[in-house]
C-alpha cells in the first residue's frame, strides 16, 4: 500500500514540474505547430499541443508553417505548458499578449487538425475545425485532405 502511494505522489510531483507557464520571444518556426521560444536565454522547442499541422514536405504542410510565422514569429508569447510529446518536447498552449490563443488561431484558420491526444481545451477545437471545414479554409480547400499521421504512414512504407 505505502509503495502505491509513493508511486501516486512521484507521478504527481512529474505532472507539477511538467506544468508551468513562461514568456518568451518566438525565435524560429520549425513547423506549422511547432516554434522555438527563448526560455531563460536559450531556445525551449514548443510543440501547440492539441493541433497536428502537415508536415513540412506535406501539401499545405509550407502554408501552415508560413501561417505560424505570421501569427508569432518575433513576438512575445505566454508558453502555458501541460507535458510533453512522444519526443519528450515540451506540450504547450501558446497565447499572444493580446490573449489570442495561437494553437486554437491555427485550427480556425485551416491550417491543421485538432489532436484528441494533446488537446486539453478538446472541445473548443473540435468546433473550430467543424468551422473551418465548412468555411473550407486553409487546407480544407482540398477535397480529401490527408491528415500528418496518415501520410506519415504512407512515407514510412517500405
Amino acid at each position: 500500500m505505502l509503495f502505491f502511494f509513493t508511486m501516486l505522489f512521484t507521478l504527481w510531483l512529474a505532472a507539477s514540474a511538467l506544468a508551468g507557464e513562461f514568456t518568451g520571444q518566438v525565435g524560429s518556426v520549425l513547423e506549422g505547430d511547432t516554434i522555438e521560444v527563448l526560455h531563460k536565454k536559450r531556445p525551449e522547442r514548443i510543440r501547440l499541443g492539441g493541433i497536428d499541422c502537415p508536415e513540412k514536405r506535406q501539401p499545405f504542410g509550407q502554408e501552415a508553417k508560413d501561417a505560424a510565422s505570421a501569427l508569432v514569429l518575433g513576438k512575445d508569447v505566454t508558453v502555458k505548458m501541460h507535458g510533453k510529446d512522444k519526443n519528450r518536447g515540451t506540450l504547450a498552449e501558446v497565447l499572444l499578449s493580446d490573449g489570442t490563443n495561437v494553437n486554437q488561431m491555427l485550427v480556425a484558420e485551416g491550417w491543421c487538425w485538432w489532436y484528441p491526444k494533446h488537446a486539453l481545451n478538446g472541445k473548443v477545437l473540435k468546433r473550430v475545425e467543424s468551422e473551418a471545414r465548412t468555411a473550407k479554409r486553409g487546407l480544407w480547400a482540398d477535397p480529401y485532405p490527408v491528415p500528418p499521421w496518415e501520410w506519415q504512414k504512407w512515407r514510412d512504407r517500405p
